[in-house]
């Protein structure tokens, strides 16, 4: 935030400056560099340092948006040479503690990460730094090439001594997974995302080719694209049986026992369900998108991303289809998925209407922004905190199913600053500004509230509304999209949903049954007491339902193929 200074105030900002400056002098600063051994080549990026007090897992792994976070500290680097210091001193932003100097005196398991930016000649015409995913889904704390320091405990007081740090370890490549029976990897260069970013760009699939795929030639197959977060390979499929040795673990966000567990039984059961004589034959896709401000694009066009929907949707879909015979025809295709994924099944729909014919959204993130998570950004002044006349509170971010909060707005926007300026944390509402947002001056997002602050821009927030809130969009256009849609349309979500999701389903609900001329004939439904990731189980628990996806929205989508396949439409040669 750019501060401006009248004359009247120049005595008492050299004073503030004055004193301010002997108070970083005051408190003990911690220089960190790395070696020629680890990178011999001048080094764009964000130092981040971390103290943890829990040494069962690395300090990198420990940094979160909630009260439990390990303290963070992050600065920019720009050419920063081998054994040449870095400094990170009280002025440094930090997070959960603001500054070095508002930390307690004691011993902490310490580490530095250098999270590494690239040049992209971007073209809206700017020149930016940023994380080229590698292979990790855009991850800071374990991008391969990225420098980290081996963890050490320290005693450290802040009116102590300075602290030096080396980051001597490089993090290694990841191994892309190979392809066996049933799943397929592929990557393509995108043509469309190559021009927008100035240099080749990727898409990436894993593909679950149905059980007789290779003795079937002549078959042809509907296609299920299940959207979500960056995924390494096929989640959730496993030919081989649980392991009868595996330790059970204990799993603290459902208070489940043995999950690790549960969850080898559900990705076997779902094996030996797709390979069962009766189950019908489909394509189910996962896709990669990461790009430089996150671990997936949103799949949707973006004046910061480039245009991902198109690639998506007129680039890798065909390939796919035609390298493992997919009918290729809107009717056949489908959206389905959680969270992230959730709201892109739905905008995907509604973006690409005759491209799809139908999208079940569980747990999306917002689709509709007067409940950005419990910020209206058109209405509210300040992300941050709710007003009242005589005092403020803190606006919460995050509960679980019993309403216990343990993060807020403020929580989470700042450990983002703290991991990344302009956007580039890699995290949760960076990415939906980087998606969001017009271009700013500079080239990065343009922001929709000041970090630091929490103080909304209503000029952005307008943009948002005309081009990324989906109730408004479907509202505004319903004349022509809601005869493209009837029928396609499916939203669930818990009604104790972590992150206050289920507020903007509501506001959508209203939306889509107060339709007519026509009426969506779709679905909105809700879990009692469900949390994240609920997606429309009313016969089991959340920490079940979460892991059956993949066959949660078969029935309904034969049924919808049996209702709207065109007259002479390929019915037969997938119901092997």
């Amino acid at each position: 935030m750019k501060l401006i200074f009248v004359p009247l105030l120049a005595v008492a900002f050299s004073l503030t400056s004055s004193a301010r400056a002997q108070d970083v002098q005051d408190v003990a600063q911690v220089i960190a560099h790395f070696p020629v051994e680890a990178r011999s080549e001048p080094a764009d990026g964000r130092l981040i340092l971390i103290f943890a007090t829990d040494e069962e897992t690395e300090p990198r792994f420990q940094v979160r948006g909630s009260i439990e976070s390990a303290q963070v500290f992050g600065i920019d680097v720009d050419g920063l040479r081998p054994d040449t210091p870095a400094v990170i001193d009280a002025g440094v932003f930090g997070h959960p503690a603001p500054s070095l100097r508002d930390m307690p005196a004691g011993e902490y398991t310490v580490q530095a990460v250098l999270h590494l930016y690239q040049t992209f000649r971007v073209a809206h015409g700017h020149e930016l730094k940023l994380p080229m995913d590698r292979g990790e889904g855009q991850h800071w704390n374990r991008a391969p090439g990225n420098l980290y320091s081996t963890p050490r405990k320290v005693r450290f007081d802040p009116r102590g001594e300075p602290l030096s740090i080396v980051l001597d370890q490089v993090i290694e490549p990841i191994e892309p997974p190979e392809d066996t029976k049933y799943i397929r990897h592929v990557r393509v260069q995108s043509d469309l995302l190559s021009a927008f970013w100035g240099r080749p760009m990727h898409l990436g699939a894993h593909v679950l080719v149905p059980h007789g795929f290779d003795e079937h030639p002549e078959a042809r197959y509907p296609l299920m694209i299940f959207h979500g977060h960056f995924p390494s390979d096929f989640r959730g499929f496993r030919p081989e049986p649980p392991d009868p040795d595996l330790e059970p673990d204990y799993y603290e966000r459902f208070a489940v026992h043995g999950y690790n567990r549960i969850r080898q039984q559900e990705a076997h059961a779902f094996y030996r369900q797709w390979t069962s004589a009766d189950f019908p034959r489909f394509l189910v896709v996962l896709i990669q998108h990461p790009n430089p401000f996150y671990d997936d694009s949103y799949a949707v066009n973006s004046a910061n991303l480039g245009p991902y929907g198109d690639a998506i949707t007129h680039e890798l879909v065909p390939h796919l289809e035609e390298e493992f015979r997919g009918i290729g025809e809107g009717w056949s295709r489908f959206l389905y998925g959680g969270s992230t994924g959730g709201w892109e099944a739905l905008a995907a729909q509604v973006f690409y209407p005759d491209e799809y014919n139908g999208c079940f959204a569980a747990c999306p993130d917002p689709i509709d922004f007067r409940a950005y998570c419990l910020v209206d950004i058109y209405e509210d002044e300040n992300a941050y905190w709710i007003d009242g006349p005589f005092g403020r509170i803190e606006r919460p971010a995050r509960r679980d199913s019993l309403g216990r909060v343990n993060a807020t707005m403020r929580n989470n926007n700042h450990m983002e600053l703290v991991l990344g300026t302009n956007s580039r944390s890699g995290d949760q509402f960076d990415i939906w500004q980087a998606v969001y947002s017009p271009v700013g001056d500079d080239g990065y997002p343009k922001p929709i509230w000041d970090k630091r602050t929490g103080e909304i821009d209503r000029d952005v927030a307008t943009y948002w509304r005309e081009n990324y809130d989906l109730r408004h969009i479907l509202k505004r256009d319903w004349k022509t999209l809601g005869p493209k849609l009837v029928g396609k349309i499916h939203v669930y979500c818990g009604d104790m949903d972590n992150y206050y999701l289920n507020n903007a389903v509501y506001l959508m609900e209203d939306f889509l049954e107060s339709t007519s001329e026509p009426h969506y004939a779709g679905v909105v439904d809700y879990g009692d007491r469900a949390e994240h990731c609920w997606n429309g189980d009313q016969e089991n628990g959340n920490h079940i339902s979460r892991l059956r996806y993949n066959t949660m929205y078969l029935p309904r989508i034969l049924e919808r193929i049996a209702e709207t396949a065109p007259e002479g439409a390929d019915l037969t040669s997938w119901r092997y």
